[in-house]
């Protein structure tokens, strides 16, 4: 296994800001209207980050049966003129002129969106049709975030806290009995991880390491994302080696603020935190496989797990965890609005 390794800013590709902005801001990459990978292994990292190795016949196969449902849906509904040359590009390829120009670039990027459409479909079918339960499912993704982040400590990353967790039942008894307007379906955060760095200068090049090894950028869930601990364009502002990718963002800098809202009524303003949610792409074990359907076998072996993710540096840790911001206080006044709920109702006076 190899040694991994966390790049510094200095070191940062414009893919891995970009990706970091993604995270922060909990956007989509169907908005998006290019890539930015600099060269082929640096397109090669992300399909491993999917779960996907182009090396094995088998799945190379199966992106190669993406691509082709892709193509044929922009035919078929849009009459998309797709070039010979474009349709005959493999995965990499696509990535790699999705990051070019021109009206092949174009059609590469309208391409890989379609193909992230339909691969994250059928993996959710897929694991609609595999005969495990929920507890069995959480533990995939588990063991892969464990060793990936055990890796990172064994290496000494500048992490002075990992803690990975499932929320109990009571737990979310209490989540849909405070939240009105929140069903099962909705509640992310049954596996959810914690990070805390040492310093706030250490969160960016260990969310990339987290993007690059856990959690693609184009497999953050939109709208699920909360930053109110970093300012992005105070961050590239300051940084030398990233102000100097600023104008080939493909946002402007200053569309955004750069910090969120608390969408959370139980949490203080105080609270400081970069959260995200991700699908993270888990390979099915083959003996799982095996006993799946025949139906399955056209899905081919990944699933994505829904799972939230807490970032922050220690200092802002210490501060989260006193007075009013603190993680009692928080649950405090969950168990206050629940009773009121279950006493009264929402709309007593």
């Amino acid at each position: 296994m190899n040694t991994p390794k966390l790049r510094g800013l200095d070191e940062f590709t414009l893919t891995d800001l970009e990706g970091i902005r993604m995270l922060l801001r909990g956007g989509s990459v169907v908005d998006w209207n290019r890539l930015n990978f600099a060269s082929e292994g640096e397109a090669e990292e992300l399909t491993c980050a999917h779960e996907i190795d182009l090396a094995d016949e088998a799945d190379a196969a199966r992106a190669e049966q993406v691509k082709e449902s892709a193509i044929d849906y922009l035919r078929r509904h849009f009459d998309f003129p797709v070039p010979k040359a474009v349709a005959k590009k493999d995965l990499v390829g696509l990535l790699m002129l999705a990051s070019s120009k021109g009206h092949r670039q174009i059609c590469a990027c309208a391409i890989l969106k379609v193909m992230h459409i339909i691969h994250h479909l059928e993996a959710r079918e897929l694991l609609y049709l595999l005969p495990t339960a929920d507890e069995e499912v959480f533990q995939w993704v588990e063991q892969k975030v464990y060793r990936v982040m055990a890796m990172a400590l064994a290496n000494d990353f500048p992490i002075v806290e990992f803690i990975g967790g499932r929320k109990n039942k009571d737990s979310l008894y209490t989540k849909l009995l405070s939240k009105p307007d929140v069903s099962a379906s909705q509640i992310y955060d049954k596996v959810r991880f914690r990070i805390v760095t040492r310093t706030a200068q250490d969160i960016f090049p260990v969310l990339n390491y987290v993007q690059r090894n856990i959690v693609p950028f184009n497999f953050v869930i939109p709208g699920q994302s909360t930053n109110t601990l970093l300012r992005f364009h105070d961050v590239c502002r300051s940084e030398p080696a990233l102000a100097r990718l600023i104008p080939q963002l493909q946002i402007p800098l200053d569309v955004e603020d750069g910090l969120s809202p608390i969408d959370n009524r139980f949490t203080a303003p105080s609270y400081r935190i970069v959260h995200f949610v991700a699908d993270v792409p888990v390979r099915v074990p083959s003996k799982v496989l095996a006993q799946a359907p025949p139906s399955a076998a056209a899905l081919g072996h990944t699933i994505f797990i829904q799972t939230e993710f807490q970032v922050l540096d220690r200092a802002t840790d210490e501060r989260n965890e006193s007075g009013d911001a603190s993680h009692r206080a928080y649950k405090e006044r969950q168990k206050l609005a629940v009773m009121h709920r279950l006493k009264v109702g929402r709309f007593s006076r």
